[in-house]
């Protein structure tokens, strides 16, 4: 098991803290076939700290996506980030019978996290005794984002079009979808039709207050829609939640899987930057109704003169 410390700085935020990372820690979850392995990033000092679980892109690991996990980690939160069994790390065979029910084994795989939270606390030292159990956040890239939204209470289409199984789960109360694939049905390529059926969701019942990002060049290969199918899970779903809509953003939304990625191909630390502060503010506020960080973000980015995205946002009926 590894450990190390970082200290992170932003000029636009002046309370980074020393962060402690520790990996693997190791929780055995019978009939998964490997135990789940997670990263714990967390703040060195502080009390009372929230808590982030973090779902990761198709093939990624706990090791990815730095540029969020170091900056939240080091702003206050406690960030947890599972490997799921599509993890090229573990390099799981298509003919796996567990393959086709890997989207169910992530949703899973977050749960777990959370069921044993005693476990997590007790394997980085010095973290005993300062989480705040009470406010935690789920948050998620492109299939990470997909197992997200299904915490936060988004359903999965049965073969005759019914809403499927509820998998929120109560404990979560607030999310981050970060380039989250929108309907399914028609709205798919023949690909993805065929080999992705679990991409067939529906957010009526996704109520968890939620802030969606979605870049305005994300056009993905799966869906025969443009960039705004990443937005149907704002549109789609009740209750609070926001958009931040980011001009020029393609899939890695500048960068954010890590600092040095091949398959980033609409670099951008500006835009990195942004979601870093904008996700930081949003979940502070979420998980905290008196802070006022996000407020004050999305003010400062609707007066900016020359602006990185837009934000929206809708109120509970």
């Amino acid at each position: 098991m590894s450990e190390s410390a970082m200290v992170l700085t932003d000029a636009a935020t002046s309370a980074s803290t020393p962060v402690v990372s520790m990996k693997p820690v190791v929780l055995s979850v019978p009939g998964r076939g490997e135990d789940l392995q997670v990263r714990v990033s967390a703040p060195a000092t502080g009390n009372e700290l929230p808590i982030i679980v973090f779902s990761h892109g198709f093939g990624w690991s706990m090791d990815g996506y730095s540029p969020l996990v170091d900056f939240w980690a080091s702003h206050g939160f406690v960030v947890i980030q599972p490997t799921h069994l599509d993890s090229r790390t573990l390099n799981l065979s298509p003919d796996d019978p567990r393959t086709p029910l890997i989207w169910r084994f992530r949703v899973e795989d977050m749960k777990r996290v959370l069921d044993q939270l005693d476990l997590v606390e007790a394997s980085v030292p010095g973290l005993g005794g300062r989480l705040d159990r009470s406010r935690v956040a789920a948050a998620g890239h492109s299939w990470g984002a997909q197992t997200t939204s299904m915490l936060l209470g988004a359903r999965v289409l049965d073969p005759d079009g019914g809403a499927g199984e509820d998998m929120s789960d109560p404990r979560i109360k607030a999310g981050v979808l970060l380039a989250a694939p929108g309907r399914g049905g028609d709205d798919l390529t023949p690909f993805a039709v065929e080999h992705l059926p679990f991409m067939n969701p529906v957010f009526a019942d996704m109520t968890t207050p939620t802030l969606v990002v979605a870049g305005d060049r994300d056009q993905s290969h799966l869906s025969v829609r443009g960039p705004d199918w990443f937005t149907d899970p704002y549109f789609l779903s009740p209750g609070d939640k926001s958009l931040l809509t980011l001009f020029g953003a393609e899939h890695s939304l500048g960068g954010i899987p890590g600092y040095a990625v091949t398959e980033t191909t609409d670099e951008s630390p500006e835009r990195v930057a942004l979601i870093q502060r904008l996700t930081s503010a949003y979940l502070r506020s979420a998980l905290d109704p008196q802070d006022p960080s996000w407020s004050a973000a999305s003010t400062e980015v609707a007066r900016s003169a020359d602006p990185l995205g837009r934000i929206e946002s809708k109120r509970s009926s």
